[in-house]
């Protein structure tokens, strides 16, 4: 039995990977999340919102990185 609420590991290799889409599958697939540990007050801050997926992104970065970096060696 298949868990709808979680990413296809196919996806998440993918995004490690550097593909595009898949990167962009997985910040919407967060996007409900990331809207609603940015709120303050009420409202979304877009501030927080902003930071919480740079860190995301970074996150998917390094570890693109790390296997390239891997790779080479």
């Amino acid at each position: 039995m298949r868990n709808n609420r979680l990413l296809p590991y196919e996806t998440i290799i993918k995004a490690t990977s550097g593909e595009p889409e898949a990167v962009n599958t997985v910040l919407r697939h967060y996007r409900g999340l990331i809207c609603y540990y940015s709120l303050v007050n009420g409202g979304i801050d877009r501030d927080a919102e902003e930071y919480i997926t740079e860190k995301l992104l970074t996150a998917i970065l390094n570890t693109i990185l790390a296997d390239n970096a891997a790779a080479h060696n």
